[in-house]
C-alpha cells in the first residue's frame, strides 16, 4: 500500500489527509462485482476533481462469509479496530449466519462502533422506474435510531425457564398477565439515545438549510417509549436550538420564518402521507423500527433499495460505516449483473461527510447522467422503455464517462 495518513477528530471535526487511508469490506454474494465497480466510480471522482492532489487508499478487511472461511469468525476483532483506529469506512451487503452467534453482522458493527444514526438519504433520479406517479415530489432524509429499540436484541424464547422466570415477576410486581405461551423483548428507548439521534437531524437540517425536522413515533400507542420520543425531541428543540427552530403549532402562515419547523407525526399516518403529501416531509427522525420500515418504504418510491444508499454514524466520535442498504443476492453472484447504485451513491455519502463535496456531486451528477441515457443494469432496463441493459461493470463505464464529461 501506497503511504497514507488516518483521518482524525478533533474538537468536534473531521481532520481528512489529501491520501487517506479508509476500510472497505468488499461483502457478500453480489459484494465483490458490486465493490468493483463502486470504488473505480469513486476514484474516478476524485481524479477528476482534484487530478492526483488527492486520493484514498483503500485498505480491506474482512466480514462475512469471507471473514468466517479465512479467520473462522464472522466479524474478526481486527476489522472493529480498523474502523476504530481510521474512523471511516464502506461495505458491501453481509450475510447474516444463520442459527447461533451474531444476529446481525449489520447491527453488530452499528451497536460495537455505537453509530448511533442511521442516515438515509432519499431522492428521485429522473427517468427511474417508479410505481407512483410523482416520485420527484420525495427528497426526505431519513435519521433513524441505530442502537435501541426491539434491535437491542433483548429477547426470551417462548417456554424457557428465562422466560417464565420474567413472566412470573412481571406478573407479581406490576400485574402484568401475559399469556404463557408468549416470547418477550424488551423495547428500550432512552432520553439519551433519543436526544443525540434528534440533535443529528436538528443539526443536519440547519447545516444543510432543509425546511424541517419530522419526528415519527408511535406515542399514541407506546406512551412512555416512542411518545418520550416525541416528547424529548420537542424539548430538545426548545432548550439547545431557541433561535433556529420553531414548533409548528408556532407557526404563522406566511410570516417569512426562516426557522426549522420541529413537527411530529404518528407512524402509521407517515406512510400514508408519505405517498399522498411527500412534500411536506423534509428531514425524519425516528425510532430504530419505524426508521427500518420507513426507509425501505420511501427507497420504493423512488426506484428501489437498489438506488438507496446509506450511513451510519456516531457524530459525537466522528465514527462513520457507510453501507449498500440491499442484501447479497446471492444467486446472481459473480454474474457482473446487479445494480452498484447503492454502494456508489453511500460512497457519495461518504466522501460528502469527509468534506470532499465536489466529487460526491459529481458521482451523483454521473448516476443521473447514466440514467437518463438509458444504459442501466437489468433491474432498471426490464422497467425502461427503449433501455440497453448493461453490467454491473460496464455501468461504472457509463457513470465515469459522464462524470468525465466524455
Amino acid at each position: 500500500m501506497e503511504n497514507g495518513e488516518k483521518i482524525i477528530f478533533e474538537n468536534g471535526k473531521l481532520k481528512v489527509p489529501d491520501r487517506p487511508i479508509i476500510p472497505f469490506i468488499e461483502g457478500d454474494g453480489t459484494g465483490p462485482d458490486i465493490w468493483r465497480a463502486a470504488v473505480r466510480v469513486m476514484d474516478k471522482a476524485v481524479e477528476i476533481c482534484w487530478g492526483g492532489k488527492r486520493k484514498i487508499l483503500w485498505k480491506e478487511v474482512l466480514a462475512g462469509e469471507k471473514a468466517f472461511r479465512k479467520t473462522g469468525s464472522w466479524l474478526p476483532d481486527e476489522t472493529i479496530k480498523a474502523f476504530q483506529e481510521h474512523r471511516l469506512g464502506i461495505k458491501g451487503p453481509l450475510t447474516t449466519p444463520v442459527g447461533g452467534g451474531i444476529r446481525s453482522l449489520n447491527v453488530a458493527l452499528r451497536q460495537k462502533l455505537d453509530l448511533y444514526a442511521c442516515v438515509r438519504p432519499v431522492r428521485y433520479f429522473d427517468d427511474v422506474p417508479s410505481p407512483v406517479k410523482n416520485p420527484h415530489r420525495v427528497n426526505m432524509v431519513v435519521f433513524r435510531e441505530n442502537t435501541e429499540d426491539v434491535y437491542a436484541g433483548l429477547e426470551l424464547e417462548a417456554g424457557t425457564d428465562k422466560v417464565k422466570t420474567l413472566l412470573s415477576y412481571l406478573e407479581e410486581s406490576f400485574g402484568w398477565h401475559i399469556r404463557p405461551d408468549s416470547g418477550v423483548g424488551i423495547k428500550p428507548i432512552s432520553r439519551t439515545g433519543s436526544r443525540r439521534l434528534i440533535r443529528a437531524a436538528i443539526d443536519f437540517a440547519v447545516s444543510r438549510k432543509r425546511k424541517s425536522v419530522t419526528l415519527v413515533h408511535k406515542g399514541n400507542i407506546q406512551k412512555f417509549t416512542e411518545g418520550a420520543f416525541r416528547r424529548w425531541g420537542y424539548e430538545l428543540a426548545r432548550e439547545e436550538y431557541p433561535d433556529l427552530t420553531v414548533p409548528w403549532d408556532q407557526v404563522k402562515e406566511s410570516s417569512g420564518d426562516s426557522r426549522i419547523i420541529i413537527q411530529d407525526v404518528i407512524a402509521d399516518n407517515f406512510f400514508q402521507q408519505a405517498l399522498l403529501r411527500p412534500e411536506q416531509f423534509d428531514v425524519i427522525a425516528t425510532t430504530n423500527l419505524n426508521g427500518d420500515y420507513m426507509s425501505d418504504a420511501l427507497a420504493a418510491q423512488v426506484g428501489g433499495i437498489g438506488m438507496a444508499p446509506g450511513g451510519n454514524i456516531n457524530y459525537q466520535e466522528g465514527y462513520a460505516l457507510f453501507e449498500a442498504t440491499h442484501g447479497t443476492a446471492p444467486k446472481y453472484a459473480g454474474m457482473d449483473k446487479v445494480n452498484p447504485s447503492s454502494v456508489i451513491l453511500s460512497g457519495a455519502m461518504m466522501l460528502d461527510y469527509m468534506g470532499w463535496h465536489e466529487a460526491a456531486k459529481a458521482i451523483e451528477s454521473g448516476i443521473g447522467k447514466a440514467i437518463t441515457t438509458r444504459k442501466v443494469t437489468y433491474d432498471l432496463a426490464r422497467l425502461m422503455k427503449g433501455a440497453e441493459e448493461v453490467s454491473c461493470s460496464r455501468f461504472a463505464e457509463v457513470i465515469c464517462a459522464n462524470m468525465a464529461g466524455e
